[in-house]
């Protein structure tokens, strides 16, 4: 009899442990889900990683939806869904990247103006180009696709590319034509405006980095490297921001 409860209570012990046991691996495993969900992309985020990689390898008119659909492995109704269209997604995909980049534009030429009244024109232009190049090499601004895109579309002629560039830079842009004609209060706002675009281009096909400057130069001269190019790029642009306007021919 003493033996029996004796077995039993053994019995009962080594259900009790295996009970907690289970309980622990249970806890663990529900632990483990919310961490292995949060690493797991969303649909959304799927179809925006792709898009953004092959838009910028692409271009916008280079990739269709399946594509996109296929590569991300969900449906054409996802993308509706979520987007509505293909301009959609590129909206919604440059509304998530360019944000911090004009943001931090926008600090940049605050820091100018608490430093200075009047901040010399190569503190602007600096402000200006430092995120455009710095920024979106990052991962979580995107990263060289994003670079890759943006220089891609500043230099597209659809009418879908420039009304998103607007949305994303136009406001931000103004406030340093503002700002430069400030430091160089002796330029007509016309040759600002123009020198302006001129400014972009260098800055979109410094961004590009084709790889044709390091061709020409057998590597000696390597656009990726953010700190020889701003350090080279900004005297350059200043030089030409502050060279004598253009005559006016029907003057």
């Amino acid at each position: 009899m003493r033996k029996a409860k004796t077995a039993i209570s053994a019995a009962r012990r080594k259900s009790r442990l295996a009970t907690r046991k289970a309980g622990k691996r249970a806890a663990a495993a529900r632990a483990r889900k919310p961490a292995a969900a949060a690493q797991t992309p969303s649909v959304r985020e799927r179809i925006l990683h792709v898009a953004e990689r092959l838009f910028a390898e692409h271009g916008m008119a280079g990739v269709g939806l399946r594509a996109i659909t296929t590569e991300a492995k969900v449906n054409l109704a996802s993308v509706a869904y979520h987007f509505g269209s293909k301009d959609g997604l590129l909206e919604a995909l440059f509304a998530h990247r360019a944000a911090p980049i004009a943001q931090e534009r926008l600090r940049l030429l605050a820091r100018c103006y608490e430093e200075k009244h009047t901040p010399a024109l190569e503190q602007i232009l600096d402000a200006f180009l430092r995120p455009a190049l710095t920024l979106g090499v990052e991962p979580q601004f995107g990263g060289p696709a994003f670079v890759k895109l943006r220089a891609r579309l500043g230099m597209e002629p659809e009418a879908t590319a420039r009304k998103i560039l607007a949305k994303a830079f136009d406001q931000s842009s103004r406030k340093f034509i503002d700002a430069i004609i400030q430091a160089v209060p002796q330029m007509p706002r016309a040759e600002i405006e123009w020198r302006f675009h001129f400014m972009l281009g260098a800055m979109f096909y410094t961004m590009a980095n084709t790889g044709r400057i390091q061709a020409l130069t057998n590597g000696r001269i390597d656009p990726g490297n953010v700190t020889d190019a701003l350090d080279h790029m900004i005297p350059f642009l200043a030089a030409g921001f502050r060279s004598s306007p253009v005559s006016d021919p029907s003057a």
